[in-house]
């Protein structure tokens, strides 16, 4: 993101967005966080999603209970909605077709990593990440960001990557771990509720997906 991009969004998500205070060692309020959509809020923790600048999507952490106490300051539903709808511009946006020939926008998107099927745990943590990591059919490898990528082609585990620059690359994803996992494709939809406890609600297996075109 451009730091032009980033003072804009920076600028205007205060709006409408939770706030989310510490109080100091003086008693003073302390801002801790303003673009937030607190989603739970009880004696031990507060956790919030927020829009992240160095990713580019839409993240959820959590405050553990202090000595120092916490306050929040909500927002109306329809505020939380003009922030959603906010985040949405600032992220990777792209139509994703998936094999059965259903097609969906989908905005903040990024992929992340699950135990096979949804089943049970991963053996290792492995971080979500907005860009394609490539073994590729030239040799070597390589990593592309969503933001110099335009269509990708999906056929069996080969991948067909058509970048902003006109090049066209072929490979296959490269999972960066060696334990069973599976790589999905996330985002938000126009359909995604701001007080959902999830930062997204599009999730398909990229093995379930014909083609993604991103938006430039």
């Amino acid at each position: 993101m451009s730091a032009l991009a980033a003072a804009l969004l920076a600028a205007a998500l205060p709006v409408g967005a939770d706030v989310i205070t510490q109080t100091n060692s003086e008693g003073r309020q302390v801002v801790l966080q303003r673009d937030a959509i607190v989603v739970k809020e009880d004696s031990s923790s507060i956790v919030y999603k927020h829009f992240d600048l160095k990713d580019r999507r839409v993240v959820k952490e959590a405050l553990q209970e202090s000595s120092l106490p916490y306050g929040v300051t909500r927002s109306a539903p329809d505020s939380r909605q003009q922030i959603v709808d906010l985040w949405k511009k600032f992220g990777f946006t792209a139509t994703v077709t998936e094999t059965s020939g259903k097609a969906t926008v989908v905005y903040d998107a990024y992929i992340d990593f699950y135990p096979p099927g949804g089943q049970g745990s991963l053996l290792e943590a492995i971080p979500a990440r907005t860009d394609f990591p490539v073994q590729l059919s030239s040799g070597g490898s390589d990593t592309f960001d969503f933001g110099d990528v335009t269509r990708i082609k999906f056929q069996g585990d080969q991948m067909e990557l058509t970048l902003a620059n006109g090049q066209v690359k072929r490979g296959r994803f490269l999972m960066p771990t060696q334990s069973p996992a599976e790589a999905r494709f996330l985002g938000i939809t126009d359909h995604y509720n701001p007080a959902s406890n999830e930062v997204f609600d599009f999730s398909v297996p990229l093995a379930h997906i014909q083609e993604i075109a991103f938006e430039q």
